[in-house]
């Protein structure tokens, strides 16, 4: 008997995809299905990378943390939903922070940059053993063989008379530089549990960073010689986390291990360096 070679082919072809749809309906889903959470005006390839307003309603920590711009789940979010600045927040704890595994391409695009939250704590910031330390609303955690094995973080420090504000980063070198609003620019009234929002700009054309404390630029603005772009290495970004320093040794006081204490709320990460009145404008509109 003579086979027909297309009746051949189609049922092959049939046989596959049945296959294909089998597989299909059984694999393990990683992460939850999508939902509705909070979105911003950005177009596609817009200077917005990441936006986490942790304003989830439901009971998955994983989609309370949602990035809204890639739909970019954190692979971890121990953290207390509580009442925010503008919808829900998280409250930090000794030893507990939220974890993604990238800023999206933020580290890649991101030659000037703007890093903005909403942020609330009570007095003195503390160590994960419950002395006085560092605490750290951002950090990312790196392979690039730093000495503090990170590429990136920020710190807030001190307490409702003075509190510090640092800044950290290496490129793709490992040349390191510090930001600071410390010692005599210390600032006072940060940490007077109420919610105020920070904003870290870092213009590549002028190598300088200015720290804007509920819309209002903080006169000391800082410089790194002639770095120009800021070249951070996203390859080696290993983990990105939203409540804690790089470090790992949470049980102990290592001020790289530190924690976030207070609450956090609307966390933005853009590639360019926003103007003031793009600041107002979210500390107006308490984003």
């Amino acid at each position: 008997m003579k086979f027909n070679i297309n009746a051949g082919m189609a049922i092959k072809a049939f046989t596959v995809a049945g296959v294909v749809m089998a597989m299909a309906s059984c694999q393990k889903m990683d992460t939850p299905g999508l939902g509705e959470y909070p979105a911003d005006a950005n177009p596609p390839g817009g200077p917005l990378k990441f936006y986490a307003a942790f304003d989830g309603t439901t009971t998955n920590p994983l989609m309370n943390a949602v990035d809204s711009i890639r739909a970019n789940f954190a692979s971890d979010n121990p953290l207390t939903s509580v009442d925010g600045v503008s919808g829900k927040a998280v409250k930090g704890e000794s030893k507990k922070f939220i974890k993604y595994a990238k800023p999206n391409d933020w580290g890649r695009t991101a030659k000037s940059f703007t890093i903005a939250f909403w942020y609330k704590r009570d007095g003195q910031t503390k160590n994960n053993k419950g002395g006085n330390g560092p605490e750290y609303p951002i950090s990312f955690k790196s392979s690039n063989g730093h000495w503090s094995g990170a590429n990136l973080f920020v710190i807030i420090e001190g307490n409702n008379e003075a509190c510090a504000v640092k800044v950290m980063i290496a490129d793709k070198t490992n040349a390191d530089n510090w930001f600071t609003w410390e010692n005599s620019n210390t600032i006072p009234g940060m940490l007077d549990n109420k919610w105020h929002h920070v904003a870290l700009t870092y213009s590549e054309t002028t190598s300088e960073m200015t720290l804007y404390l509920d819309g209002v630029a903080n006169t000391n603005v800082r410089k790194w010689g002639t770095h120009g772009p800021i070249n951070i290495d996203e390859s080696k970004i290993s983990e990105m986390r939203i409540g804690a320093g790089p470090g790992t040794n949470y049980d102990s006081d290592d001020w790289l291990s530190s924690s976030w204490k207070g609450e956090l709320d609307q966390f933005r990460m853009y590639a360019v360096a926003l103007p003031v009145a793009d600041i107002q404008a979210l500390v107006s509109g308490k984003k």
